[in-house]
Formats: C-alpha cells, sequence, structure tokens
C-alpha cells in the first residue's frame, strides 16, 4: 500500500511540479494540471500514452477530456493523499504533454499542500 508523502519528501517534490504548472484541489490533498493541446486528436494521443505509464504503475488519474482540453487531478486513494505514485506520474504525464499549452490559473499553489498536510498532521 502506498504511504503518505513525508515532509522532506513534499518539500523535495511539490516546488518542481508547481514550477511545471502542476496546482493544490482545494481542500484535498491533491494535485492537478490543465493541458491545451493543439487538437482533439493530440489531446487523445496524450491520454492514451499516459493511461499505459498509469496501467504499468497501477495508478490512475482523475482526468477528464473536453475535445483539446485535458484536466487532470492525481491523489492516492489507499492513503488518503499525496504519494509517490502521485510524483511519479505527474513527471511522466509532463513529459509525455510535451509543448502543450498548460492552463496554470485554476487552483492554489501547489507548495501549500506541504501547509494544508502539517495541520492534518497536529
Amino acid at each position: 500500500m502506498a504511504t503518505l508523502l513525508t515532509e522532506s519528501e513534499r518539500t523535495a517534490d511539490l516546488p518542481a511540479l508547481g514550477e511545471g504548472g502542476w496546482r493544490a484541489v482545494p481542500d484535498r490533498d491533491a494535485i492537478r494540471k490543465i493541458w491545451k493541446f493543439r487538437s482533439f486528436s493530440e489531446a487523445w494521443g496524450f491520454m492514451s500514452r499516459a493511461a499505459l505509464v498509469a496501467e504499468k504503475l497501477n495508478h490512475h488519474p482523475e482526468w477528464t477530456n473536453i475535445y483539446n482540453t485535458v484536466d487532470v487531478t492525481l491523489t492516492t486513494h489507499d492513503c488518503g493523499g499525496l504519494s509517490a505514485l502521485d510524483v511519479t506520474l505527474a513527471r511522466r504525464m509532463d513529459k509525455i504533454a510535451g509543448a502543450a499549452e498548460v492552463q496554470a490559473d485554476h487552483s492554489e499553489p501547489v507548495t501549500c499542500l506541504r501547509e494544508l498536510h502539517a495541520k492534518k498532521g497536529a
């Protein structure tokens, strides 16, 4: 079973994901990113490649697709928040997405998840 990211893992991993456009999901220990591709076909291709990675990891995203836009939320339900699986899948999805446009104004900065986690642990 997966375990929640430690404070040191959050400090090491979340800032780089935040710089890449991942954002915190309000009221959840989860990250979200929205990509806009040039076409539906490119978006679908991204989702197909990401699905293969997710299947290999046995870790599946919450996602939606509307035409050329793919909206992804990552969290690990087994442990009730972010785990190393989410960090790994986020990094791999970023590579697969290539030069797709990122819509970064959809939620809070990812760094606030350290604070959220600290409150839960207190």
